[in-house]
């Protein structure tokens, strides 16, 4: 009888835990299609929101039906996560890991079960994948020095406000940056902040390094994650001025989110690269997709405007396009710029 017990009880904890499993998951999507994972990094910012909108609508168009998670910046939760999608039956994963050298037990996981992954807006730094759909990052940064090299005529001091450098977006915004501000303004002097990709975090830095360095004419942050602060802490300094005022902070944010373009229009920042949330959503479903179909890739230009690369064996990578948006669509440091109130940008169209 104690035995019969023991056993009844055990039968009980692992039937509740499924079911906690199970309710990890969220569902959507609509029809008898496919089923496929999207595990979404994080919901406090205003980027990640706008890809979890866009999500849906793109996996009705392609006749898939959506599981979805949620792993809050966490490597941990993103295994937990990936373990409650495979129990659901789903064919394919999308996932936007933003600590990227943790991330190859959880694509082990899921290759044991012969789950083909898409990672969106980051790519694993070890490991397989079906394909990354990204822009390139290092352009990011690139961008954003040229447009603060132009604004600050090539000298002064600026500060970059990194996101977290385990993940490969912030090493490579950040390499890049560094790289062309050495090869093309070695007269800016540069002052790196690690942030973390926390908004809090960032205002604490800056005003630092603003109060050290009073002389400070540029900011260049790598996440629109800073923004609310930046602006907060460049009032508080005196110098959230307009453009043509003397005391005036030129500020590159990253993201291209809609807050940013109404801060550029109101002359509070001056520039962004839209990172595109609308096409992240769209082709990451589109390969999981192809690759459930067992569809290959190669090298070379896509009919969708961006480039597939190869990184490593094994990995291949749609480089998205990214552009620079300003007020004035003008060309800066050899870099041509989109109006901010362009409505060819996913921000401008977002319902």
């Amino acid at each position: 009888m104690k035995t019969r017990r023991i056993r009844r009880i055990g039968l009980g904890v692992v039937s509740a835990l499924a079911v906690i499993v199970l309710g990890a998951c969220g569902g959507s999507g609509t029809g008898s299609g496919t089923v496929v994972g999207v595990d979404y990094p994080r919901s406090d910012s205003d980027f990640w929101n706008a890809f979890m909108k866009y999500t849906p609508g793109f996996a009705e168009e392609l006749g898939l039906r959506l599981k979805t998670t949620n792993s809050r910046n966490d490597v941990a939760k993103l295994t937990t996560n990936s373990q409650s999608l495979i129990i659901h039956g789903v064919k394919g994963v999308a996932m936007a890991p933003q600590n990227t050298a943790a991330t190859t037990p959880v694509l082990r996981q899921l290759a044991a079960q012969k789950i083909p992954v898409v990672t969106l807006d980051t790519r694993p730094d070890t490991g397989d994948v079906y394909m990354v759909v990204r822009a390139d990052n290092r352009a990011y940064g690139e961008k954003a020095c040229r447009f603060l090299g132009a604004k600050l005529h090539g000298e002064g001091k600026a500060v970059m406000l990194e996101g977290d450098l385990a993940s490969v977006n912030g090493r490579d915004r950040t390499e890049g940056f560094n790289a062309c501000m050495k090869e093309h303004y070695p007269r800016i002097k540069v002052f790196g902040e690690r942030t973390n990709w926390d908004g809090a975090v960032a205002a604490q830095k800056l005003q630092a390094i603003l109060t050290a360095h009073p002389d400070i004419k540029g900011v260049y942050m790598q996440s629109g994650l800073a923004l609310s602060g930046t602006l907060q802490v460049l009032k508080q300094q005196g110098v959230l001025v307009g453009r043509h005022d003397h005391r005036h902070v030129f500020v590159v944010s990253n993201d291209g989110t809609p807050r940013e373009l109404r801060a550029i229009a109101k002359g509070q920042i001056d520039a962004t690269v839209s990172q595109p949330a609308d096409l992240y959503a769209k082709y990451a479903l589109y390969y999981l997709q192809a690759a459930i179909e067992g569809r290959t890739f190669k090298p070379g230009g896509t009919d969708h405007d961006s480039t597939i690369v190869r990184i490593r064996d094994g990995v291949l990578e749609d480089q998205l396009s990214a552009p620079l948006v300003t007020a004035d669509g003008a060309t800066y440091g050899g870099v041509p710029s989109v109006r901010s109130d362009a409505p060819s940008l996913w921000a401008n169209n977002l319902d």
